[in-house]
């Protein structure tokens, strides 16, 4: 069962996988327009109205006596004996109840935050990247104006005693960083 489910996931019979994908897709389109219980039933009508003409042809050809032994084609899956044992329905239903006891308590510790991580780790990678980004920026302003400093004071002269009036300045445009 497995190899089958690989075998369709990485495309190795094509004209299989395509036929299994393509019921998919219009499965779950009609699911999107119509409910399952109307999808399902317009399902059992479609594999009905395919077999019912098949079955009532080799319904004639036994009536003609073409076909003297009355088998058709859906003999196998019709004598197909699919019941369970007592031992096979115990072992299905406790499988399922484990499975839905498993759903119900994980779900409960996903609601009622049982774990704080397991409820937020979604969020957790954007957030450090948001914030990985502002301590960048961060870091390039002080780097900036710690160059802008030592620039400043590398570009002053010594202090003088004497008091002599400064001409005004235009101020000066600072280039942008990239």
């Amino acid at each position: 069962m497995a190899t089958k489910v690989v075998d369709l996931i990485y495309w190795r019979d094509v004209g299989k996988t395509g036929l299994v994908f393509t019921g998919l897709v219009i499965g779950l389109a009609s699911l999107f327009q119509l409910s399952a219980i109307t999808v399902l039933s317009y399902l059992c009508m479609a594999i009905m109205c395919l077999t019912f003409p098949l079955r009532l042809y080799y319904k004639l050809l036994e009536l003609i006596r073409k076909n003297p032994e009355g088998v058709h084609p859906f003999q196998s899956y019709i004598g197909d004996d699919s019941s369970l044992t007592d031992e096979e329905t115990v072992l299905v239903v406790e499988e399922v109840v484990l499975m839905i006891a498993f759903a119900v308590t994980e779900i409960k510790r996903l609601l009622f935050i049982g774990s704080i991580m397991d409820s937020i780790k979604g969020r957790m990678k954007r957030i450090g990247k948001v914030v990985n980004g502002l301590l960048r920026k961060i870091k390039s302003l002080f780097k900036r104006l710690c160059s802008t400093l030592r620039s400043s004071t590398a570009a002053k002269p010594a202090p003088t005693t004497t008091l002599t009036p400064v001409p005004a300045l235009a101020p000066k445009h600072k280039q942008k960083s990239k």
